[in-house]
């Protein structure tokens, strides 16, 4: 059988005061809860071999889906892509963050080998305040220097496999 405690108040160590507990908790929402706390997660788990061929930005296939709860809420994008580059030697790669259609960050890195096929695990992250309780979406654009193929998801781990991640997390503000 559970045990259940019931009070009506808990009174301080001191004696000069009480704390009454009716229906603090049955009435939490997200509004309620204090700056800072986490209202909801959302991760994208993609394992999709992609390889950018352009100086342009394209889409990675990291795109993600939220929706916040309030108009004051941050949004804590953590971004890891396993990459290399076909041709050895150096490449520079640039990532920008996009919410909707705009541009928030943009992020460059560098991947270099003295030979072979240079590897990297690429993270980065970024505390966005979107100002919105509408759905909004987040992807992954990234583009090369030059002509030089940058490879998602080619990183050789023990079982053969790559992954790379976006994690949304919805801050209360």
């Amino acid at each position: 059988m559970a045990s259940k405690i019931k009070v009506d108040q808990i009174q301080t160590i001191d004696g000069t005061g009480t704390i009454a507990l009716q229906n603090q908790l049955s009435g939490m929402t997200s509004a309620s809860m204090p700056t800072g706390s986490t209202l909801q997660v959302k991760q994208q788990v993609f394992s999709t071999f992609t390889q950018i061929a352009s100086t342009s930005y394209v889409d990675t296939g990291l795109t993600l889906a939220i929706t916040p709860l309030s108009t004051s809420s941050k949004i804590l994008v953590i971004v890891g892509m396993q990459c290399n580059i076909n041709n050895g030697g150096h490449q520079w790669m640039n990532s920008r963050l996009v919410r909707g259609s705009t541009t928030v960050k943009s992020y460059d890195a560098m991947l270099a080998a003295e030979s072979g096929n240079p590897n990297a695990t690429v993270g980065w992250n970024f505390l966005d305040s979107p100002n919105t309780a509408s759905a909004i979406t987040y992807k992954i654009t990234m583009r090369g220097r030059d002509s030089s193929n940058i490879r998602i998801n080619n990183y050789y781990d023990t079982n053969g496999n790559s992954c790379s991640t976006l994690t949304l997390i919805e801050i209360a503000g």
